[in-house]
């Protein structure tokens, strides 16, 4: 037929005269593909608009019931597929990783997302992916009727006649991954941080001989007692997957494996897909069950081709330790009555008279004229010893606080229940943006003064300024509004952001292999420092790990990434708002008070007043996000919080920025 309807039965025709039994492996099973194709866009004659695969099936069952020597053929190439295909391992393998290791699932999705596939296989599960490759092929698998379905049994009857009973593939599954789930539960990772009260009665152990026994009943047809063992299995099932929830109450205080939540998920994926075979096998309509399975499974294809999925649901326990580890930080950033803001000046005013040091030896670093490797290396080494020694005598520097406040802030949303607790949390808000308030005031305060006045010392002493007039005018150029600094000062709020991630990570590693245990308690530790040492050493290096690493690595950020980037002829800076102004000031003591009258210097000052709000705020709301995805607030909760807290800006803008008199409760 020359028409589209016509063409297309053509098409259904040409497939059913190509169904050939005595193909290879290879042929027969790309016939199946190219039939489920079929079934997902092929149009259908005298149809003006797309049927669904539904009615496609329908199309197709009654062609080859009005056809024998159709049926037959398609009947016989069945047959060879049940008895020559590994259908077990569609239960027991597909959707699970071949090693409970996030690296090695990581590996496999990228073989399966980027590599091709090939039907010469005899693993189900391996075909299956080009069986049913779209997600969509779920809702139309769910959408098949009972009346279709018994059709369809009746043409699958001839084949399953031929070969084993169509329940042994399932037994098989069940078996399969009951040993499995035996193998991860006995694992010592899990074993040795599951609750041992839930381990008592040893449901692991019992769990493979269990299901042994299941399938032996189910083959011998004993109903009765079948019934009774299978209750008895799905009673060990929702142990285990009690024992294995209880390993996240052990990540939660001895710290996170990204490792071990993925191996916990695994070992509760197999469980329930256990549960649905079970169904399968006592439903009374086995075949509705059967295919609801093999919906489950289309999904958990296309999920398995997702990279972003994995990373979202196995880091996000990480996030949530990380950003805990932070919020325990974050809370002696934030100021909540007078007392404390004062506090928060002078710990800042300490923090601005170490950063003017900082600024005349990162002068002194770049009169040295190294390569651009190691003028940023030591710029780094001069950032990372300024920022620990200001964290050792416990001042501050405020573009630090953002990143471990926006946790802090973020711990107050595990209920927002109610109005009171969102106002609650916008309280916690104005706390913090008066804490960064003070904290920058306090840098400024005395890092652009001490600057100044060292200028002009050197100057007195040696007829001299310290930094020359040249490089002033490095300054007024780099610093300036008018060019790319707004760009520089967001990007340094991401390395400041980058340095909490960091730096929680890092505390979270030194919880999770026990190291403050180790300093007190190695032997080795105790003969080098002797017992009480060891034991302040322990507890000093737990209390500091995270503000060390934080400062460390914010220090040696800011001076390699500019390095690290003019290799690959990316024009990347920083812009540190304490930093700069400790610059900017050195500009001044050089040229003179004559500079004030220009327009350079002012630019230069509305650039560093941008650089503050751009620095505090690009890492806060970084880790805010961050610290909202790791406790799961919803959208709808967010909106509140963000209406709230446009409220509270309309109506008492002073409480963002001078304290209370009374404490805050």
């Amino acid at each position: 037929m020359a028409t589209r309807s016509g063409r297309s039965t053509w098409d259904l025709t040409a497939l059913l005269n190509a169904a050939d039994p005595r193909a290879t492996l290879a042929e027969r099973h790309l016939w199946l593909v190219r039939l489920m194709q079929w079934l997902r866009s092929a149009p259908l004659e005298g149809e003006r608009q797309r049927p669904t695969p539904v009615l496609r099936l329908k199309h197709l069952l009654n062609v080859l019931e009005r056809h024998p020597e159709h049926r037959a053929r398609v009947g016989e190439l069945l047959a060879l597929f049940w008895r020559e295909v590994d259908i077990a391992a569609l239960f027991a393998d597909f959707g699970f990783a071949p090693r409970t290791h996030f690296l090695a699932e990581l590996g496999q999705r990228l073989h399966t997302r980027l590599l091709p596939h090939t039907p010469e296989t005899t693993d189900l599960g391996e075909l299956f992916a080009l069986l049913f490759p779209r997600e969509a092929d779920a809702a139309w698998l769910e959408a098949i009727d009972d009346e279709t379905l018994a059709r369809l049994a009746a043409l699958l009857a001839p084949a399953l006649a031929q070969g084993e009973d169509w329940r042994t593939p399932l037994l098989d599954g069940i078996v399969f991954l009951a040993a499995a789930v035996r193998a991860s539960g006995l694992s010592g990772a899990l074993r040795q941080r599951m609750s041992p009260e839930l381990l008592v009665d040893r449901p692991f152990r019992q769990l493979a001989a269990v299901a042994e026994h299941t399938a032996e009943l189910a083959q011998a047809g004993d109903s009765r007692r079948l019934l009774q063992q299978v209750q008895y299995l799905r009673a060990l099932l929702a142990a285990c997957r009690r024992a294995a929830a209880s390993v996240h109450e052990h990540l939660e205080e001895h710290g996170v494996s990204v490792g071990i939540v993925f191996e916990v998920d695994q070992l509760r994926g197999r469980c329930d897909r256990i549960e649905a075979l079970l169904d399968c096998l006592l439903a009374e309509r086995p075949a509705h069950e059967l295919v609801r399975l093999l919906a489950t499974l289309a999904r958990a294809a296309e999920q398995r081709r997702g990279l972003r999925a994995l990373f979202a649901r196995h880091y996000s326990l990480l996030a949530r330790k990380v950003a805990e580890r932070n919020a325990e930080t974050g809370e002696h950033y934030i100021t909540r009555d007078r007392a404390e803001y004062r506090a928060m000046l002078r710990a800042a005013c300490g923090g601005g008279a170490v950063i003017a040091g900082t600024t005349f030896v990162k002068f002194a670093i770049g009169a040295l004229g190294l390569a651009a490797f190691w003028a940023g290396f030591w710029a780094g080494v001069n950032y990372a010893a300024s920022f620990v020694l200001i964290h050792l005598c416990h001042w501050t520097v405020a573009t630090k606080q953002p990143a471990m406040t926006a946790p802090a802030m973020a711990d107050k949303l595990a209920d927002v229940s109610d109005d009171a607790k969102v106002e609650a949390f916008v309280d916690e808000a104005a706390h913090l943006i008066r804490s960064q308030a003070a904290g920058i005031f306090g840098n400024l305060m005395l890092a652009g003064p001490l600057v100044l006045l060292g200028q002009l010392a050197w100057q007195a002493l040696f007829g001299a300024p310290l930094v020359g007039e040249a490089t002033a005018g490095y300054v007024l150029h780099s610093l300036t509004l008018l060019g790319p600094t707004p760009l520089y000062a967001a990007f340094t709020g991401v390395l400041l952001f980058a340095s909490s991630l960091i730096a929680g990570w890092a505390e979270n590693w030194f919880v999770w292999h026990k190291l403050d245990s180790a300093i007190a308690w190695n032997p080795r530790s105790i003969a080098l420092l002797g017992d009480a040492r060891a034991k302040r050493w322990a507890r000093w290096w737990r209390a500091n790990i995270s503000g060390l690493t934080a400062n460390v690595s914010l220090g040696l950020m800011l001076g390699l990434v500019p390095a690290v980037a003019s290799f690959f002829a990316l024009p990347v800076e920083v812009r540190h708002v304490t930093l700069s102004t400790g610059q900017l000031a050195a500009a001044l003591g050089a040229l003179g008070p004559e500079l004030l009258r220009e327009g350079a210097f002012w630019w230069c000052a509305a650039g560093i007043a941008l650089t503050g709000v751009l620095n505090l705020t690009v890492s806060f709301v970084l880790a805010f996000k961050v610290a909202l995805r790791s406790r799961g607030i919803r959208l709808a909760d967010r909106s509140r919080i963000y209406r709230a807290w446009r409220r509270r800006l309309l109506t008492r803008p002073l409480s963002f920025v001078w304290p209370p008199r009374e404490s805050a409760a």
